[in-house]
């Protein structure tokens, strides 16, 4: 296991972030990202995660709602990666990843484009 100060690790989460190609960015849409050091006891494998409304769900009905969620994980990113190098592309995949089901792309989608 690599190790990575969170500080460190929130920044390649940011660039990851400004990585998303503007047009696709400025369609995210009420969504706040964090960064926890470990994941859920339940799923302590788990990267990251996104919780809330995805577009394609949001109707009419939509407002006056907190902002959706994105949670990277850090310890368990790092628990796969044996380079920092390694770190920045897993960051990325990951963000990508739950991005992605904001905007309504399932799992099985994102394995077949290679973000699984």
């Amino acid at each position: 296991m690599i190790e990575m100060s969170r500080a460190d690790f929130e920044v390649l989460v940011s660039e990851a972030l400004d990585e998303v190609p503007p047009e696709l960015a400025g369609l995210i849409d009420n969504v706040a990202v964090f960064v926890e050091d470990d994941a859920p006891p339940s799923d302590p494998e788990l990267l990251g995660i996104y919780e809330g409304i995805p577009l394609t769900e949001r109707g009419n009905w939509y407002g006056g709602v907190l902002p959706d969620r994105i949670t990277i994980y850090r310890n368990p990113t790092l628990a796969i990666c044996e380079t920092v190098e390694d770190v920045v592309d897993e960051v990325n995949i990951t963000v990508v990843h739950e991005i992605a089901h904001h905007f309504g792309i399932d799992d099985a989608r994102l394995h077949e484009l290679g973000y699984g």
